[in-house]
């Protein structure tokens, strides 16, 4: 786990809806070009933040040119003093741009209730004050998902991940609270993500084509958004 900590990001994304036939099929024919990342298997748990009236999710689903949200992440459920991540995401013209800040789950926190940073300010902590100052955001949504890896043996910048077990809540918004929530996909659905840097290899290319496999527009907040809606809440 000797990685550095990435704050900055800018890479095309593009997801896929696979069965548990379609994820062990395409595992098997990832063999020769990919390798699991540093991590393994592990749980992300995410809070989202959004206006009062949901402006944020709801300009998202219209799908602008333009669009960013706020969230604060963790890898594993955080105790106090484990480190957990505030972040902006930004999507313009297809081009996905993340700009994270990285802090312990107390110091968060303080800066949610209070505004206070736990260190000198950053231009990326500049930016997260201007998104709270423009949207007054607060706490919407928990999020939660069980996450397997990879990486590019000779594309290093290039990831594919696999998420399964998507699960959600609307109360105790809080990354301390634990994991559990209420499930999104049928089990044994699993929402793959190729991240890149530019252009996808043409061995990857041929390993969708082959499998017929075609990304599709999918986004794990907007959809239990649209189901919140349909609920009446």
């Amino acid at each position: 786990m000797g990685n550095p900590i990435r704050t900055v990001f800018k890479r095309q994304e593009k997801k896929y809806l696979l069965s548990e036939t379609e994820y062990k099929e395409i595992l098997s024919a990832f063999v020769t070009y990919m390798q699991a990342d540093d991590y393994g298997e592990y749980t992300i748990c995410n809070v989202y933040f959004d206006t009062a009236n949901d402006d944020l999710i709801r300009r998202s689903i219209e799908k602008p040119l333009f669009k960013e949200k706020l969230r604060v992440r963790s890898y594993g459920v955080p105790s106090a003093e484990d480190c957990v991540f505030l972040e902006i995401k930004r999507k313009c013209k297809g081009v996905v741009y993340k700009r994270r800040v990285s802090m312990t789950c107390a110091q968060l926190q303080v800066y949610l209730d209070t505004g206070q940073h736990p260190w000198t300010r950053s231009q990326i902590f500049s930016e997260i004050d201007y998104f709270m100052r423009m949207y007054m955001p607060v706490p919407k949504l928990f999020l939660a998902y069980d996450r397997t890896a990879f990486r590019g043996r000779e594309e290093p910048t290039l990831r594919v991940t696999f998420d399964k077990n998507i699960r959600y809540r609307r109360t105790e918004l809080c990354l301390s609270a634990g994991d559990s929530g209420e499930y999104l996909l049928p089990q044994g659905q699993y929402i793959m993500e190729i991240k890149s840097d530019g252009a996808m290899p043409l061995w990857l290319c041929g390993i969708l084509n082959d499998m017929r496999l075609y990304p599709v527009s999918f986004s794990k907040y907007g959809n239990i958004f649209k189901i919140q809606l349909q609920r009446g809440f």
